[in-house]
């Protein structure tokens, strides 16, 4: 009887032990996909977008930058901090050649004309983006301008920024990436 007993409980300890490692590893499994949802928070996945660049026929991907980190910011030529921030952003965007989309939220604009003009007043020389739509004001769920995301080379969203960026603050946030 008490070999019963025993072997019962040991059956069952056993039972309990394979339960709680299958149990342990789906958790583990279910946090590491948490991990990489799209989504706009830092850690989470940056969402796709394609635009149109200023006067060129060409589309700009944000996926066709993976493998690199990059620098997204939404902004408008009326708007003062982002007016602010655009020397700095240059400056940046030179020392450091490094990947910005600046993404322009051209539906607020009165033409595109007055975004080429302000690209010429700032001598600006990374990617100017139009979001001649508000699809990606939407996507992105965009409030104050500007608004900056810090993009690591796997995709990952490693800083959010409402409001003007500093030469100071962009360095140091680059270059926790990667």
């Amino acid at each position: 009887m008490k070999n019963t007993i025993f072997v019962g409980v040991i059956l069952a300890m056993l039972a309990w032990a394979i339960y709680d490692f299958t149990n342990t590893k789906n958790t583990a499994k279910q946090l590491n996909e948490s991990e990489n949802e799209v989504g706009l928070d830092v850690g989470d996945v940056a969402p796709d977008f394609e635009l149109g660049l200023l006067n060129k026929e060409e589309i700009v991907k944000l996926s066709d930058f993976r493998g690199q980190r990059v620098m997204v910011n939404f902004w408008a030529t009326w708007c003062p901090p982002c007016r602010a921030e655009m020397p700095d952003m240059e400056k940046f965007h030179q020392d450091r050649d490094v990947a910005i989309l600046a993404v322009n939220m051209t539906d607020t604009e009165m033409n595109d004309e007055q975004v080429e003009n302000f690209a010429d007043t700032y001598e600006l020389t990374f990617p100017i983006l139009l979001d001649e739509e508000a699809e990606m004001a939407d996507l992105y769920n965009i409030q104050p301008l500007p608004t900056t995301y810090m993009i690591d080379s796997n995709g990952i969203i490693q800083y959010k920024t409402l409001g003007a960026m500093n030469y100071e603050l962009m360095i140091q946030e680059f270059e926790k990436m990667d």
